[in-house]
């Protein structure tokens, strides 16, 4: 099942289940109000994640009994899709493929010598320096600002302090259980579906922050950034997760092709480390980490205004976005 969130014709929020090819959407928020009085179960995402397993099979009845009417039926083109969960409960971004950690690393390297041609050409001369022996150890990650969400098909703002910015292929899971000190044998109970994320950064800014040993703070937060979409695949319809094709096209030429494959952990790794002593929530986002040459750091070549970025992974879908630089 692919769930999404949308605003109907009078802005109000409202999810529903993305079918025919991705073509339409079932709007599950109309359907329970007409038939159940307005179950509780569909206000938002978060009501239907915390709703488990019962509120799946709910969503799947209402599908399956109005699917044909044309009252809560509507072509995708013609909804303003949201970011599937607006507000995520958390949003936990990881650094779990190793091309990406070792080339960054060199990448922030040439952003910080600049126009320096011959520093630039020596540290291009060096040899990619080893992956450090913590990524092999535990799953790296920072918490970043779930209040910031952007959503599919918005236009990302350029923050004003930025003259750099990137984009970065990722995708993560939704959390569909709450638990703590999570175990291998039930990590996957845990997750709810799959979803892309573009980690969109302000690398100049970033540079500056990193050697400050907090991990980014304005070099990724910033109005419209952790873009989220377009919808929620269950974890049902994949089984396989670790296989997916993956590729980035900016104004509709590649930039990059990959699939998902060879992460230092597995998601469910990182909810059974995540929740040592710490509560993992339903409605949680836990990102990847950039597949390795999917963003400008690694091969140079940033984003300029106007640019549209597309992320696209298998059996999940596209997500879009426009950067565009703000006046003043």
């Amino acid at each position: 099942m692919k769930l999404a969130t949308f605003r109907t014709p009078n802005r109000s929020a409202h999810i529903g289940i993305v079918h025919d090819g991705d073509s339409r959407l079932f709007d599950l928020t109309a359907a329970a109000a007409k038939q159940d009085g307005g179950s509780t179960l569909f206000r938002s995402m978060l009501d239907l994640i915390d709703g488990g397993p019962p509120a799946l099979e709910k969503a799947s009845q209402l599908f399956s009994a109005h699917a044909a009417d044309p009252e809560f039926t509507l072509a995708i083109g013609s909804v303003e899709l949201m970011a599937p969960i607006p507000q995520p409960r958390q949003i936990r971004d990881c650094m779990s493929y190793e091309t990406h950690i070792r080339q960054s690393g060199r990448g922030m390297r040439r952003l910080v010598a600049a126009d320096n041609a011959q520093e630039l050409a020596a540290i291009d001369a060096e040899p990619l320096a080893p992956l450090a022996p913590v990524y092999r150890q535990l799953p790296i990650y920072y918490v970043t600002n779930r209040m910031i969400v952007g959503a599919p098909g918005s236009t990302v703002a350029w923050p004003r302090y930025s003259k750099v910015m990137d984009y970065e292929l990722e995708y993560g899971i939704v959390v569909g259980k709450t638990g703590a000190n999570i175990t291998p044998e039930n990590a996957r109970d845990h997750i709810f579906g799959y979803t892309i994320f573009n980690d969109f950064s302000a690398r100049d800014q970033q540079s500056m922050e990193m050697p400050g040993w907090l991990g980014p703070g304005k070099g990724k937060s910033f109005d419209g950034g952790n873009v989220i979409g377009p919808w929620i695949v269950t974890r049902d319809e994949i089984t396989d997760p670790y296989s997916l094709k993956a590729s980035v096209r900016i104004n509709g030429e590649t930039r990059c092709e990959s699939t998902t494959a060879g992460m230092l952990f597995n998601f469910e790794q990182m909810l059974v480390h995540m929740s040592m002593d710490e509560t993992i929530h339903a409605g949680e986002v836990i990102c990847s980490g950039t597949i390795g040459n999917g963003c400008g750091l690694e091969t140079g070549i940033f984003l300029n205004d106007g640019d549209v970025v597309e992320l696209e992974f298998e059996k999940i879908g596209i997500l879009q976005n426009r950067v565009v630089r703000q006046a003043g």
